[in-house]
Parts: structure tokens; sequence; C-alpha cells
């Protein structure tokens, strides 16, 4: 080798070397802030102005000892609440547990798609697709039984259509509008969620006492958890995904569940006479919110130590909660009305009147967060209000009986299930 060559190539080596320490820090693929990259890049979809650390693998974790486990527990919410990941929590380096949830951060999977109102008709078993700038009706899907609610997959590529007479879910293509083979679930009023990682489907059967698992993408049975109490429906997941938390309404209780090792790893008792329902975690992953209707308020419940820590009064029949879109505040709604909670207050800051009173379903924040969609039954109207003023802004009808609607798509890197809940 000649000598010119031989001091090119030593040279090449230093840089090389000298450059690791750099590269293991940086993100491993290029970031793009929204409306620039190609519309196809990946990264896009995964939101926020920062890089993400590895997603965790969908391997099960060996079950560790009741130690352990409650030390990896408390690390890992630790970790969630000062809105750091650890390695494998696959959450943003820097920001909330809902970063990647604010406007404009569309997953490319769906983000060509039009913005679209999907509303169950309770009555001639279909769904109405609504296009969002014109409140038209744009298509009829026929999904058969009693359509209930509407839940988005994990990957945010399908509907699931839950049927409340058969007990069985259709999926449906928000691309095509063609529907599937329907699955039965087993439970008339089980709650569809989906496991962080995406590696499972996770259907509260409340009045079986059970949580069923199921494969996410063809909802065939894995396996099932045994509750110790019943009417379990609504649930969320921890900040790292190791644990998710359900309120059972008719016993007043709390349950926490580690979908991995597929069992209870913890009960608490709210005051008596409470009657929890919907449950959000905040956006810095220091607390679960749980809405209670018979309380008429909101408990506080420290997501680490998994004890009550406060309660915040709102209005009457308190069931529903859905943050807003820069997760500042948080819309709990109640008997004709939708109360404001200001997070860093801690207290609600405003009530707002519910046109034609009544206890609306929330169908969603709209994706640039300045609408808040509702539906009544009783009345069969479906509604939108400002998230600033909460005004009535857009009104619509669609025939029939309106209920578990879902606005699609929405920012975010996946669905969790549940009502409208994205990380």
């Amino acid at each position: 080798m000649r000598k010119g060559h031989r001091t090119a190539s030593a040279t090449m080596a230093v840089m090389v070397v000298a450059g690791l320490p750099v590269a293991a820090c940086e993100s491993p693929v290029p970031f793009y802030p929204p409306g620039q990259g190609s519309p196809d890049d990946p990264v896009v979809g995964l939101g926020g102005h920062a890089p993400y650390l590895q997603s965790p693998s969908p391997h099960r974790r060996s079950a560790p000892d009741s130690a352990t486990s409650e030390t990896t527990a408390r690390e890992g919410a630790a970790a969630g609440a000062a809105g750091m990941a650890s390695a494998g929590a696959g959450l943003p380096v820097t920001g909330g547990v809902y970063t990647a949830t604010r406007p404009g951060l569309i997953d490319p999977a769906v983000r060509r798609l039009p913005a679209r109102l999907y509303v169950p008709n309770g009555r001639d078993g279909t769904v109405d697709v609504v296009d969002l700038r014109t409140l038209k009706v744009t298509a009829r899907l026929h999904v058969g039984g009693v359509p209930r609610r509407i839940v988005t997959s994990w990957d945010l590529r399908r509907l699931w259509v839950t049927d409340a007479r058969g007990g069985t879910v259709v999926p449906v293509s928000p691309r095509t509008g063609r529907r599937g083979r329907s699955v039965r679930l087993g439970d008339r009023g089980g709650r569809l969620y989906f496991t962080p990682d995406g590696s499972e489907a996770l259907v509260l059967a409340g009045r079986q006492r059970q949580i069923d698992v199921r494969d996410p993408h063809t909802m065939r049975p894995r396996g099932r958890m045994a509750l110790p109490c019943a009417g379990a429906e609504h649930a969320d997941f921890s900040a790292t995904g190791t644990f998710m938390v359900a309120s059972c309404t008719p016993s007043g209780r709390m349950v926490r569940v580690d979908p991995a090792l597929r069992e209870v790893t913890g009960t608490l008792a709210l005051p008596r006479g409470s009657a929890p329902g919907s449950v959000r975690l905040a956006p810095d992953g220091r607390t679960f919110y749980v809405a209670d209707h018979a309380r008429a308020g909101v408990w506080t419940i420290d997501s680490i130590a998994f004890t009550v820590t406060g309660f915040v009064p709102t209005r009457p029949g308190a069931y529903g909660l859905t943050f807003s879109r820069d997760s500042r505040r948080l819309f709990v709604l109640g008997t004709g009305t939708l109360s404001v909670v200001d997070l860093a207050a801690g207290r609600a800051t405003s009530h707002w009147r519910l046109p034609g009173g009544g206890s609306p379903e929330p169908g969603g924040v709209s994706a640039d967060g300045t609408e808040l969609w509702l539906c009544e039954p009783r009345t069969g109207m479906t509604y939108a209000l400002s998230t600033q003023t909460g005004r009535l802004v857009r009104t619509l009808r669609v025939g029939g009986v309106p209920q578990g609607m879902v606005v699609h798509p929405q920012p975010g890197r996946h669905s969790l299930g549940g009502t409208s809940i994205f990380r």
C-alpha cells in the first residue's frame, strides 16, 4: 500500500472512532417536524420535536419475584412521572405522556385519510361516516347487529365496531369502508383495549369478572385474567405501559393489572359510596384521574403508590374524561354539564352547560384540538363544542340512535382503545 493511502486510511479510522460516541447519542433515523420530510417518512408518526428511544420488544418478560416486580413498577412509574423513558419504554426522551398527540402529529399510516366522524346507529345496524369539513354523510356502513361503540385499532389502520346485542366486534377499514368477519367476544358490554406495545388486545368483560386476552389483529382468544370485582369497563395504562388500572363501578374499587404476567397486582377501595367510571392517566404520568358520578367529581390516585391523593369536585353525574389537545385541561362530562379542570391549578375553573342537557357520550377531540365532539342517544343529536369557550359550534343529525362515535384519524403513534385513548 502506498504511503498516501495508508495515511488516508489511518485518518479515516480516527474519524470513525472519534465519531462513535456522538453517533450513539443521536436518533437512529432522521427526524422531521410536522410538514417537513417526505409524505411517507415514518418519523412523522412519532410526533414531538425530540428523538425517540427504541420501542419495547413484544416478547414477554419472565415473571420476577414480588420484590423485584414492585421495584420495577415503582422505577418505571417514576420514570414516566418525570417525563423520561427507561431503555425500552418507547416514550419520548422529553415531554409528557401525550407528547405524540399534539395537533398535526398524524401517523403516516392514516395521514392521507380525510377527517371523518364515525357514528354508530344503535337502531339499524349501520355506521354513518361524516365528513368533518362539510358535515355531510359520505357513506353508510352496514355492520349488522346493534353497533354500540367504535374503537381504533392499535396500529390506527382499522376500526373495531362492537355489537351490543350479539357481543361481537366487526373490523372496518377507514380507507376502503370494507368490513371483515365479526368475532364473538362473549360479553355484550365488554370494553376493548390494547397493550401499549400492541402485542395484545384486552377485553374488559365486567359481567364475567375477568379480562379476556386476545390477538390484536384477529381477536382470537389467548387467555384470560380473573378480576376480584365485577363491572370493570374503564381503564388506562401507566406511563411505561407495564400495568393497567381499571375501575369496578358497582363495588367502588380500583384494580391494578399486569398484562404481561396476566395477574392482578393490587386493589384499591375508594371511600364509601363511590362509583368510579372513566380512568385517564395524567400527562406527567404521576396520577390517575377517575371520574365518580356518585360523588360528583374526580378522584386522583398516585400511580406509583396506588393510593388516593385527593378529590376534585366538578358537577353531578361526572362520568367521562377527555384531555385537551395541549394536555393542560381535563374535560369532565357530567349530567347536563361539561366541567373544565385546570391540571396546574388542580381544580375546576369552568362549568359549561350542555345543549339539551342529558348525558352525552364522548366522541373525541378534533385533530387540531379546537372541538370536542359529543353525541346524545336520547335526542339523536351529534354536536361539537369549542374547547376554548364551551359554545356550541356545530351540530348534525344522522338518524337513529347515535352513540359511541369516534373522530378518525387523530394524532398519536398508536391507540390504546377505550374511549379514544392515544399515546
